[in-house]
């Protein structure tokens, strides 16, 4: 399924002005607008959220503007700085989510992400972190997901949601009440349909398409077909200006997956061979594949640390060639590392000892079958509470200096959240006679303890007066427990002295 993502900025230019102004930017709340020229007339070409609500619009003449709110701030626009400030999000949109990555100018963006999600956790997670980073430098935003960039593009400008991802078996509800603005119609022709009585594009596809085109031309029946995905819409993806690109044109269209993975060597080599020229490796290579219908299909491969070893980054690229649709052939075939490296120093044995173990090509094989975020490393944290001293790096992180404290055991399973269980226990140091744990109750026949560890005091009031007993105990079977009392058992203040299971031994 094609996964297309229209990512709206509503209040780019603005936005954009507020970034360059910095501490200097008008506050929030003031009412604010942008002004340019249309022929003659002086008009509004963007109005911040605080002005809205004034009755302002794009496309308003600034006297009118200044009639309803004399306090307005007028600003000049700048029309080539904001293409040339979207054109850079566009290029780190690339290198961070997916390798087809279009411009929808003056306010927007394409991405393609269909299969490229999955480092995200799935398609809700990397809209998510779009939105998330863009709201963390004050840019508003809305990221559509939909089968075909026609219905994305008009619910992110209609839709009135941030969020959304729609299904393609609900693609004709969710559009078909949007109006006929959302078809990127003229405008000449979205105002002759209204005289008509036609406003939603429920009602411009209910019409029969040979009258419509007899009257209007073929543009409605065009829109429709692309909003509904009948028709493919062509785009063609932004390219960095500074990035190391190789590309192979062909006669004649090639399909046989054979023919691809023959031609995806050679362009790894001629592409390594730029690499050296410059000293660099790659960390991250994207391979499009252009089809005669204009359509592009992508691959994305990503490498532990930055490598030029043409064996490897062949054998990720082509162990995907099979997700790539050919279509009615292929005319171009571009393969491009968006992300590149200076190539670190590699370790070499000395004469007698044994060779240092190269593990990153086996992690770059598991990311591309498994998933990048399926692959981690577990790093020690300057923590004393358990569930806070350690976490996940990536595989091929440097390894930490840090240390676990060795003078009580720790479990060899803990659990990410401790476990509330019933317990029966002489208070303050003893450890308990049974548990229920799970609806089953156990008997401790050992124990060993209390560990006593406190709260990290720095955090909160509440931290620094906790206070957690371990033990660690044994029941009948055999079985060893990792538990915990909250609290010292007698001042109510460290806690409510309930018991916890945190971790399992062996």
């Amino acid at each position: 399924m094609r996964q297309v993502v229209s990512l709206f900025l509503p209040t780019w230019p603005i936005d954009r002005l507020r970034r360059r102004l910095g501490p200097h930017a008008p506050p929030p709340e003031t009412p604010l607008v942008l002004t340019g020229m249309d022929g003659r007339r002086r008009v509004l070409t963007a109005v911040s959220s605080a002005a809205q609500p004034l009755g302002l619009y794009t496309g308003m003449a600034v006297t009118q503007a200044q009639a309803l709110a004399p306090d307005l701030m007028l600003l000049d626009a700048d029309p080539a700085a904001d293409a040339e400030a979207l054109e850079k999000l566009a290029v780190w949109s690339q290198r961070r989510y997916s390798p087809i990555v279009a411009l929808d100018p003056p306010d927007g963006l394409m991405l393609d992400i269909s299969g490229a999600a999955h480092p995200y956790g799935g398609t809700a997670g990397l809209l998510a972190d779009i939105l998330q980073r863009l709201a963390d430098v004050e840019t508003a935003a809305r990221a559509i997901c939909a089968p075909t960039y026609g219905a994305a593009h008009a619910l992110a400008r209609f839709g009135g949601e941030a969020l959304r991802i729609v299904d393609p078996s609900g693609l004709a509800a969710a559009i078909s009440a949007l109006p006929l603005g959302s078809l990127r119609l003229a405008a000449d022709t979205t105002e002759k349909l209204r005289v008509l009585g036609i406003e939603t594009i429920g009602e411009l596809e209910a019409m029969p398409r040979a009258s419509l085109a007899l009257r209007f031309g073929s543009e409605p029946g065009r829109r429709l077909d692309q909003a509904y995905g009948r028709l493919a819409e062509p785009f063609e993806p932004v390219e960095a200006p500074s990035r190391i690109e190789v590309e192979r044109r062909f006669a004649e269209p090639i399909a046989a997956p054979e023919t691809m993975a023959r031609y995806t060597h050679k362009l790894v080599d001629d592409l390594c061979r730029d690499l050296e020229e410059v000293g660099l490796g790659a960390r991250r290579l994207d391979l499009r594949f252009h089809r005669i219908d204009n359509a592009v299909e992508a691959i994305r491969a990503g490498l532990a640390r930055a490598s030029r070893d043409r064996k490897q980054i062949g054998r990720l690229l082509c162990d995907r060639i099979e997700t790539v649709d050919p279509g009615f052939g292929i005319e171009r075939m571009v393969l491009c590392a968006p992300v590149i490296e200076p190539l670190g120093l590699r370790a070499m044995s000395s004469l007698g000892e044994r060779p240092v173990p190269e593990v990153s090509a086996l992690v770059d094989i598991l990311a591309s079958r498994l998933g990048e975020e399926r692959l981690y490393r577990i790093a020690a944290r300057e923590s004393h509470i358990p569930e806070r001293s350690a976490a996940r790096i990536a595989p091929m992180a440097d390894p930490t200096l840090l240390r676990w404290p060795e003078r009580w055991p720790r479990p060899a399973r803990l659990f990410p959240r401790p476990e509330l269980i019933e317990t029966m226990a002489l208070l303050p140091d003893h450890p308990p006679v049974h548990f229920v744990w799970r609806g089953m109750r156990r008997r401790v026949v050992r124990a060993d303890g209390p560990e006593r560890i406190y709260g990290e005091w720095h955090l909160s009031e509440a931290e620094w007066l906790s206070v957690r007993d371990y033990f660690l105990v044994e029941d009948e079977t055999g079985a060893r427990y990792w538990l915990f009392r909250q609290g010292d058992g007698v001042d109510a203040a460290t806690g409510r002295q309930d018991w916890f299971l945190h971790g399992l031994f062996g």
